[in-house]
């Protein structure tokens, strides 16, 4: 297992409407997570910073994240919550959400 942690911003405009849609997440949108082998997967909110973590179950990352991209719903779900967001600037290269590392795990 992976375990996959990550932050971006979030425009103050847009927060009671990203967190109305991740309430209401779209059935689609989490069959294909389930799919592609996503597991435990959460979104918290700090002020303007969103933070991610969920865990990958499966063995081959690359193409499970490449067949969420090429997902017709899950791009339909992006440009909805793309826009609300806001990438942090040292993010890496072909980075949206920033992934952040580890420090400290306790089973």
């Amino acid at each position: 297992m992976k375990r996959i942690a990550s932050v971006i911003g979030i425009e103050p405009a847009h927060v009671e409407r990203y967190e109305a849609l991740h309430a209401n997440a779209w059935p689609g949108v989490l069959a294909r997570l389930r799919a592609s082998n996503i597991a435990n997967y959460s979104i918290y909110r700090h002020g303007e910073v969103l933070f991610s973590y969920f865990e990958y179950v499966g063995d081959d990352y690359d193409t499970d994240m490449a067949a969420i991209a090429a997902d017709p719903t899950t791009q339909e779900w992006w440009a909805i919550c793309t826009p609300m967001q806001r990438p942090l600037e040292d993010r890496a290269a072909g980075e949206w959400w920033k992934v952040i590392p580890e420090v400290f795990h306790l089973d």
